[in-house]
C-alpha cells in the first residue's frame, strides 16, 4: 500500500475522530453545568465566578477519572494501528 491522498485523508479521518471522541464526554460537561449554572444564577441574581468555574473542574476530573481508562485504551489503540502501518505505507 501506498500513501496517496485517499489513505492520508483517512488516517487524518481517524485522527480527528479519536480525538473527538476523547474530548466529547469533558465538553459536553462542561457544556452542561455552565448552562444550569448559567440559569440558576440569572435566576438567583447572584454572578460570582468562582459558582461557574469551581464546579466545572470537579465535573471535569470525575469524567477523566471514570472515563480516563477507556480514553487511553483508545488512543493506545489508534496509535498502533498507525505504527502498523508505516512499514507498508513507507515502501
Amino acid at each position: 500500500m501506498q500513501m496517496t491522498a485517499t489513505v492520508a485523508v483517512d488516517i487524518l479521518r481517524q485522527a480527528f475522530m479519536v480525538g473527538l471522541m476523547l474530548a466529547l464526554p469533558l465538553l459536553l460537561t462542561t457544556l452542561v453545568i455552565g448552562l444550569v449554572i448559567g440559569i440558576l444564577q440569572a435566576a438567583t441574581g447572584v454572578q460570582e465566578f468562582t459558582l461557574t468555574f469551581v464546579p466545572k473542574v470537579l465535573a471535569i476530573f470525575a469524567i477523566a477519572l471514570l472515563l480516563g481508562a477507556s480514553g487511553l485504551t483508545l488512543a493506545t489503540e489508534f496509535t498502533v494501528r498507525m505504527l502498523n502501518l508505516i512499514p507498508q505505507v513507507v515502501r
